[in-house]
């Protein structure tokens, strides 16, 4: 890959990671990646949006893939960086709401143990790295096929295509 494809894919990656990292680290808005990865899918065809928008010609669905996979992996990082202050704040409110359930008494005593036991910080965000990482990869690239089926240029009357199509 040479210097002009990774330039051309910077900026794409980047803000499309950014819709990813961002709305998944927030606390309640993340819920919408429970509904099919809706932030990560998202952010995958933001950025293949990006990429078609930064170039006159259509994007094929590779660029589109590519581009998502990319946003994906930077949205993981973003998502880590937001995560830690997110998480600091967040500790002892949750370990007061965890403590008032298992005094409630309405738990299995199975799960009173495992929720006692409940660090959630640093063990919490290394789970949640990992998975976003992997998660991030996959539906960000299915985002970025997505995107860039909905979002590639049509060309002009009478201009031939020469995209690569299928073999």
């Amino acid at each position: 890959m040479n210097i002009t494809t990774r330039s051309r894919f910077t900026q794409p990656a980047l803000i499309g990671g950014a819709v990813v990292g961002v709305l998944s680290a927030l606390p309640i808005v993340n819920i919408g990646n429970v509904c099919c990865c809706l932030w990560v899918v998202g952010g995958g065809a933001v950025a293949a949006y990006v990429l078609q928008q930064n170039q006159a010609t259509p994007i094929t669905p590779g660029d589109g893939a590519f581009a998502g996979l990319l946003a994906g992996l930077v949205g993981a990082v973003i998502f880590l960086i937001l995560s830690i202050p997110i998480t600091l704040v967040m500790a002892p409110m949750q370990r007061v709401m965890i403590e008032r359930v298992i005094e409630s008494g309405r738990l299995p005593p199975e799960f009173r143990e495992i929720a006692g036991s409940y660090a959630g910080g640093f063990i919490g965000l290394i789970f949640g790295f990992i998975f976003q990482l992997v998660a991030g990869a996959v539906f960000a690239t299915v985002g970025g096929l997505i995107g860039a089926a909905i979002f590639k240029k049509q060309l002009p009357p009478g201009t031939i295509d020469v995209t690569p199509g299928p073999v």
